[in-house]
């Protein structure tokens, strides 16, 4: 069944604004995503009747909190389909569950002359965590590389992998194009030969379903804030075996045991790794962004989003002197371009006076711009609650920054 755009619209308050005199035409999705009522009204009604910091008060206060805490725990493993609500870590965001594991699985399991595969399509949070630890540990990155379409080259992956082979860490969805990698086929060929694999989904779950047991995931990261619920939570899954295993990456409240000065125990799943306080407010907020996802469908925003790529795609075909990067056969509703001599920086802010908001830049993806010998692009990331109207003014903007220029 078609989405009712104006019900969607009216969920989105920030959508009703002008900007310069101009409705709001949002369009920087991948970046952040707004936020429903549902969203804000649910953290809002924690902070008005029941906050108080959780699982260690015996008030009612507390109680409560911690209730909805961890129902909001259940809400995620089931949005996700996990096995297990321990398998579900909340974090502070998609970087802050790379690098738990990049310390914690890298402190255990890698040493010197161990091999991490990669691809050239990564967002710079899926780099340098690596690149660190195989620093420390004199290790070693390999590279998947691409074609002209911003397409992983198959063949080639399978001949990156050895037995020095520790780890795959992978893009679900490439932030700079909107690629949508083939994880699942990857993480079957990583598994042939008995690595691991790491999946950054920040760009994945809030575009269609993910099941991360039909995925075979060994870890599955992504933020609430891209996701349509709050900044500074996120979430890392991890198979209940594979964390069993592995070292805490931060330590202090909750995450302990027993601690004495001669010795200190660690606290069970999933809470060994949630040291301090966690972002309760956030979880909760992150699990009505699910609700919000699951009731609105996940299909249905599938289907919405495909209808607004191919359309945006056909009408900035129309556009002379426009050149789109990023033309994978199987892709997320992002559409990354240049506009030939002119810097994207200098065209989004000439498109910003129209009340557009688009990104410009690298996007946290310089080894792809380098790839294509670019500077950066001009990104528009749109999502269910976006138009065809909005993208015809995106067109009539980009046609009057051509104007403007020549």
């Amino acid at each position: 069944m078609a989405l009712d755009i104006n019900k969607i619209r009216n969920d989105f308050p920030i959508l009703k604004q002008m900007v310069h005199n101009r409705p709001l035409v949002y369009f920087d999705n991948a970046a952040t995503t707004q936020k429903p009522v549902k969203v804000i009204e649910s953290m809002d009604r924690i902070y008005r009747e029941t906050n108080s910091n959780i699982h260690r008060g015996v008030h009612h206060l507390s109680d409560l909190t911690t209730r909805h805490f961890e129902e909001a725990r259940e809400t995620i493993r089931k949005f996700i389909n996990a096995r297990h609500d321990h398998e579900i870590i909340f974090t502070p965001g998609t970087t802050a569950g790379i690098n738990l594991v990049a310390f914690s699985f890298g402190e255990k399991y890698v040493r010197q002359g161990d091999e991490i595969i990669i691809s050239a399509i990564e967002h710079h949070s899926n780099i340098v965590p690596w690149q660190m630890l195989c620093e420390r540990k004199g290790a070693k990155l390999k590279i998947i590389p691409i074609n002209d379409h911003g397409e992983l080259l198959m063949d080639q992956y399978e001949m990156l992998f050895s037995s020095e082979t520790r780890l795959v860490a992978l893009t679900h969805v490439a932030n700079s194009i909107g690629t949508i990698n083939p994880v699942k086929k990857m993480i079957e060929t990583a598994h042939r030969h008995e690595v691991p694999v790491l999946i950054d989904g920040a760009q994945a779950v809030q575009h269609g379903r993910v099941d991360v047991q039909d995925l075979d995931a060994d870890f599955y990261i992504f933020s609430g804030h891209k996701m349509y619920g709050p900044t500074g939570i996120g979430v890392l899954y991890g198979k209940e075996a594979i964390l069993d295993e592995l070292p805490p990456y931060q330590t202090g409240g909750e995450m302990v045991d027993q601690v004495s000065f001669e010795k200190t125990t660690f606290n069970r799943l999933p809470f060994k790794f949630e040291a301090g306080t966690p972002n309760y407010i956030g979880g909760i907020g992150l699990a009505a962004a699910a609700d919000y996802l699951q009731e609105t469908g996940l299909d249905e925003i599938a289907a919405r989003e495909k209808d607004l790529l191919e359309y945006g795609n056909k009408r900035l075909a129309e556009i002379g002197g426009l050149h789109l990067f990023g033309e994978a056969g199987n892709k997320i509703s992002i559409m990354s371009f240049i506009l030939d001599d002119i810097h994207p920086y200098d065209a989004g802010m000439i498109i910003d006076k129209y009340g557009i908001a688009v990104r410009t830049g690298n996007h946290c993806a310089q080894p792809f711009m380098e790839r294509f010998g670019i500077r950066g692009t001009i990104r528009a990331s749109l999502v269910f609650y976006n138009t065809h109207q909005e993208i015809d003014l995106l067109c009539e903007a980009v046609e009057k920054v051509k104007q403007m220029f020549n």
